[in-house]
C-alpha cells in the first residue's frame, strides 16, 4: 500500500471511527432523552388514570356504594399494565381492590405523585367532593427493567457504530419513533376504553338520581288521580264531581307534560322547528318559571319590544330557559332577582344577525375553572344529590344544534349571566289570532271507516270508544301483519296506528307498505315515544303524540281527511 493510500486509509478509518463515536454518543444522548420522556409520559398516564378513577368513585364513596367501587376497579383490570389498584375510605379502610402480581395492597396510603420503586410505578390520588375528602385511590403499574432498556439502546448504538452512516441512524430513529407512536396509540385506546366505562358508571348514577325524582312526581300524580277517582265514585254533588274531574285532568296533564320534558331531555322527542316571537314565548313560560322557582326568587323581564323572530324547537327553548333559571335559583339560597333580557344584535354570529337572551342572577358567581367546565356533561358545583350536571350540557346541545352560541360571564361574588345567541329568522313570527268558534259541522258525526292498529288492549279500547263517539266504523287489529292482511282500500277510509308494536313490522314500516299499495290513503301514526318519530314526520306522515284527548284526535282526523281529499 502506498504512503498516500495508507494515509487515505488511516484518514478514512479515523473519520469512520470519529463518526462512529459521534453517532454512538448521539445515540446515547437520544436514548437518555427518550427514556426520560418515556418515564415522564408513563408517569403522566398513570396519574391521569388515578385521577379518572378518583372522580368515578367519588359518588360511590359518598353513598358508601362498595359494589359500584368494585365495578369501576373491574374496568381498570382490563389494562394489562396495571398490577394492582385499590379504593380506600376516608378513615383509611380499604373499600375494594385487586392485585394481579407483585406485593399485596398496602394497608394505609397517603396521597403522593407517581413514584418508581424497583420495577413498579405507584400513585395515590385523593378522592374529594368539593372541599370534603372522601378517601384515596391507589394504582401500581409495571416499569420495564433497566437492564432490558440499556441492552436495547446499546444494541442500537452497536448497529450505528457498525454502519457508521447517518442514514442508518436516521432510519433507526424513525423505526423507534414509529414503534413508540404505536405503543402510545395502544395506550391511548386502552385509556379511552377505561374512561368510557367510567363515564357510563357516572351516567348510571345520574339516571338513578333522575329516576328517584321522576318517581316522586309520578307517584304524586297517580295519588291525585286514584284518590280523585275513588272520591268521584262516592260523590253525588254535581259541583264536587266537576271539581274532582278537573283535579284528575290536571294530574294527567302534569304527567303528560313531565313525560314530554323527559323525552326532550333525552333528545328523543320529535323536533318541531317553529318561527316564534321570543317575547310571547317567555310570557307563556312565566307561569312554569314561577312553579319551578322558590317564593323568595323574583323574575324580572327586560325585553326589546321589536325583537326579531327565531326558528327553533319551542319545547327545547323552554327547557333551556328553565334549566338556566333553576341553576340561577340554586345559586341564590337566600333568594334574589333573576333578570331575563332579550335584545337584537347585528352581525353577532359569524356576521349574521342574532337575538340575544341573557339570564342573570345575583348568586355567588363562578371561577374561571368552573366556567371552562360548565358545559361538560355531569359537571356540577352542587352538592351530592342536588344535581346531575346535565342542565347546561343540554342547553349547549340545543343552542349549537340551532346554529347559535352560548357563553357564561361571571366572577366570584358578582353573580352569573348566561347569554344565548340564536340566529335571526327573516320571516316574521305568525300573529296569534283568536280561535274561531267551532262550527256545528265540526261536532257533527262522521262516517269514516277506520283501520285501528294498536297492540295495547287498554289503549285500543279507549281509542276505539273515542272513534265510536265520533261516528266512525272501526276495524281493530293488534299487529301490523294482521292489518296488512285485512287491508282493503274499498273498506277503509283511513288508518290510525301505533308506531311501536311487536312483530315483523312496526307502525312506520306498515305505513310505508300501505302508502306503496295506496299512495293517497290517509294515515295517522300514534306514539308515546319512538325514535322513528322524526323519520315519520320527515316522510310526510302525520304523528299524534300520546296521551291525547278526543278533541285533539278529532281535529287531527278532520285535518288529515280534508288535506287528503
Amino acid at each position: 500500500m502506498s504512503t498516500s493510500g495508507g494515509r487515505l486509509f488511516r484518514d478514512y478509518r479515523m473519520t469512520t471511527g470519529v463518526l462512529a463515536v459521534l453517532l454512538l454518543a448521539v445515540s446515547l444522548v437520544l436514548a437518555w432523552q427518550a427514556e426520560r420522556q418515556a418515564g415522564l409520559e408513563r408517569s403522566r398516564q398513570i396519574n391521569v388514570q388515578a385521577q379518572i378513577l378518583a372522580e368515578g368513585v367519588a359518588g360511590a364513596l359518598a353513598f358508601d356504594d362498595r359494589s359500584t367501587a368494585r365495578e369501576l376497579l373491574n374496568a381498570l383490570e382490563l389494562n394489562d399494565d396495571i398490577q394492582a389498584a385499590g379504593v380506600y375510605g376516608a378513615q383509611g379502610e380499604m373499600i375494594a381492590g385487586y392485585v394481579k402480581q407483585g406485593d399485596p395492597l398496602p394497608r394505609h396510603v397517603r396521597p403522593h405523585p407517581p413514584a418508581i420503586a424497583g420495577l413498579a410505578l405507584s400513585v395515590v390520588e385523593p378522592v374529594t367532593q368539593g372541599t370534603l375528602k372522601l378517601g384515596n385511590v391507589y394504582i401500581r403499574a409495571t416499569v420495564e427493567p433497566w437492564t432490558r432498556r440499556i441492552s436495547r439502546y446499546f444494541g442500537i448504538g452497536a448497529v450505528l457504530v457498525m454502519a457508521a452512516l447517518l442514514v442508518a441512524a436516521l432510519g433507526a430513529s424513525y423505526s423507534s419513533a414509529t414503534a413508540a407512536n404505536q405503543r402510545l396509540q395502544e395506550e391511548i385506546a386502552a385509556r379511552e376504553a377505561v374512561e368510557s366505562q367510567l363515564r357510563q358508571a357516572q351516567k348510571m348514577e345520574a339516571i338513578g338520581q333522575l329516576t328517584g325524582s321522576v318517581a316522586h312526581d309520578f307517584n304524586n300524580m297517580l295519588m291525585a288521580a286514584s284518590s280523585g277517582l275513588e272520591l268521584l265514585e262516592k260523590s253525588a254533588d254535581p259541583q264536587r264531581t266537576e271539581r274532582l274531574k278537573r283535579g284528575i285532568r290536571e294530574a294527567l296533564d302534569r304527567g303528560a307534560r313531565l313525560t314530554q320534558q323527559l323525552l326532550t331531555f333525552a333528545r328523543r322527542a320529535p323536533l318541531h322547528r317553529e318561527v316564534f316571537d321570543i317575547r310571547q314565548r317567555l310570557a307563556n313560560l312565566s307561569s312554569l318559571l314561577e312553579r319551578s322557582l322558590r317564593e323568595d326568587v323574583v323574575v324580572e323581564y327586560d325585553l326589546d319590544p321589536a325583537l326579531w323572530a327565531v326558528e327553533v324547537d319551542p319545547s327545547q327553548f323552554d327547557v333551556a330557559v328553565v334549566n338556566i333559571a333553576v341553576n340561577a335559583r340554586d345559586a341564590m339560597p337566600k333568594g334574589g332577582v333573576i333578570r331575563i333580557s332579550a335584545r337584537n344584535l347585528d352581525r353577532a354570529i359569524n356576521g349574521a344577525d342574532a337575538v340575544s337572551i341573557a339570564i342573570a342572577d345575583e348568586g355567588g358567581g363562578m371561577t374561571p375553572e368552573q366556567i371552562e367546565r360548565a358545559f361538560e356533561p355531569f359537571f356540577t358545583t352542587k352538592g351530592v344529590g342536588r344535581g346531575t350536571g346535565l342542565g347546561l350540557s343540554q342547553v349547549y346541545g340545543f343552542v349549537h344544534g340551532a346554529g347559535g352560541t352560548v357563553a357564561i360571564e361571571s366572577r366570584p361574588g358578582m353573580g352569573t349571566t348566561v347569554q344565548i345567541l340564536l340566529p335571526r329568522q327573516e320571516h316574521a313570527a305568525p300573529v296569534a289570532e283568536p280561535e274561531p268558534a267551532i262550527a256545528p259541522a265540526d261536532d257533527a258525526p262522521v262516517h269514516w271507516r277506520v283501520l285501528l292498529v294498536e297492540d295495547d288492549d287498554a289503549v285500543a279500547e279507549f281509542v276505539e270508544q273515542m272513534l265510536d263517539e265520533l261516528g266512525c266504523t272501526v276495524c281493530r287489529q293488534p299487529r301490523a301483519e294482521d292489518a296488512l292482511r285485512s287491508f282493503d282500500r274499498a273498506a277503509v277510509d283511513l288508518v290510525l296506528s301505533d308506531m311501536v308494536m311487536p312483530g315483523m313490522y312496526n307502525g312506520l314500516e306498515m305505513a310505508r307498505e300501505l302508502r306503496r299499495r295506496c299512495s293517497d290513503l290517509p294515515i295517522l301514526l300514534m306514539t308515546g315515544y319512538s325514535s322513528a318519530a322524526n323519520s315519520a314526520t320527515g316522510e310526510g306522515f302525520a304523528v299524534l303524540s300520546k296521551p291525547f284527548t278526543m278533541a285533539t284526535l278529532a281535529a287531527q282526523l278532520r285535518e288529515l281527511m280534508s288535506s287528503d281529499g
